[in-house]
């Protein structure tokens, strides 16, 4: 399949809001995104923030009383952003002490466990944070397994235990 397209990475997500101010709110003190230039000519309001290589696009609801409320249950099998972290447990304090509800789950594959906690941002969509990473990516079609988020490191320690198994005498 290749990369029809050549696509690069992932540039931004753009999310509709009932409140702007409440919504950059959020992503700034919870989740760490700063915010960042927006082009002048927009003629609607709304707040770009950029951070971890991804730019969030917050856009003012035209209509934010017609929006899903955000009392919604949360349920992990819902569409949602998911973000990596250092730390389960820092991140798990944060949140009870923001007051921030969340449910958590954990996911066992092989003896490797990836744990996550599931919370609404303050229009109701959900955002998962976890340690993804801990499970490798192991593609279909070919024997190659690569690590969530170190796959350059991953392809470059294999080449280079490559290297090394090919200049060790037999």
């Amino acid at each position: 399949m290749g990369n029809p397209l050549q696509l690069k990475s992932l540039n931004h997500i753009s999310l509709v809001c009932r409140s702007l101010e409440k919504s950059v709110d959020f992503y700034v003190n919870v989740l760490g995104f700063f915010p960042i230039k927006r082009p002048s000519s927009f003629n609607f309001n709304g707040a770009w923030l950029f951070n971890y290589g991804i730019g969030i696009h917050l856009l003012q609801s035209d209509d934010p009383e017609s929006m899903t409320k955000n009392d919604l249950h949360i349920n992990p099998k819902d569409n949602h952003i998911s973000f990596q972290c250092e730390s389960m447990g820092a991140v798990e304090n944060k949140l009870q002490q923001m007051k921030i509800e969340y449910v958590k789950n954990r996911v066992e594959e092989n003896g490797i466990y990836v744990d996550q906690l599931f919370f609404h941002d303050p229009n109701g969509t959900m955002i998962e944070i976890c340690n993804c990473d801990n499970i490798p990516i192991v593609p279909l079609s070919e024997n190659k397994v690569w690590s969530c988020s170190r796959f350059n490191c991953n392809i470059q320690n294999q080449q280079q235990q490559q290297h090394i198994q090919q200049m060790i005498p037999m």
